[in-house]
């Protein structure tokens, strides 16, 4: 849980679109994000093997350049200290939605948890995804990951199926959840 004077400075946070000049700052923070989240529970070759292939300059640059992707930055005093990326993409095909888009990320540095700013990165993805044109937003979570899945059923996501996810050569199962969001 954030601190006071944590939740305090998120007053100067920023939240703003992605340029393809933050491909480098963007895989940094997801690389060193994913790793804090996930190296625990995870074989460290495969962890290493899926991070090399998501999380470096030329694929953040893709996706920042993407009409189909909209990435947003949660930024204070020139740092980053979160980011989500929603894009048009479809659920897995035994998992029905109205014009549906994917939230394909969503972390926030481990200091800022519950100083409100997942909420607000939340609400701006919310605004994104109708400027998409979307009306129903998607996500797959890690079923070992229960503070997330807590997080979105909290911001009203509700469980819809699963799906394989391959970390390098272990597939582990997600949980999808949804929300529409054209109510």
């Amino acid at each position: 849980m954030a601190d006071k004077d944590t939740a305090h400075n998120l007053l100067g946070v920023r939240i703003r679109r992605g340029v393809p000049e933050d491909a480098a700052a963007l895989e940094e923070f997801g690389r060193r994000l994913f790793v804090e989240t996930f190296a625990d529970l995870n074989d460290p070759e495969n962890l290493a093997d899926y991070v090399r292939e998501n999380y470096n300059t030329a694929r953040q640059t893709a996706e920042l350049c993407s009409e189909d992707e909209i990435t947003l930055l949660a930024v204070l005093d020139d740092s980053l200290i979160g980011y989500a990326q929603v894009r048009k993409n479809p659920p897995p095909t035994d998992i029905r939605l109205k014009e549906p888009l994917e939230l394909h990320r969503f972390y926030v540095d481990s200091l800022y948890h519950g100083s409100g700013l997942a909420q607000r990165l939340m609400a701006e993805v919310l605004v994104s995804a109708g400027e998409l044109g979307g009306h129903t937003i998607w996500l797959s979570v890690w079923e070992q990951n229960p503070r997330a899945i807590h997080f979105y059923a909290k911001m009203g996501f509700a469980d819809v199926g699963s799906k394989d996810f391959w970390l390098g050569s272990d597939r582990q199962s997600d949980r999808v959840m949804a929300l529409r969001i054209d109510q």
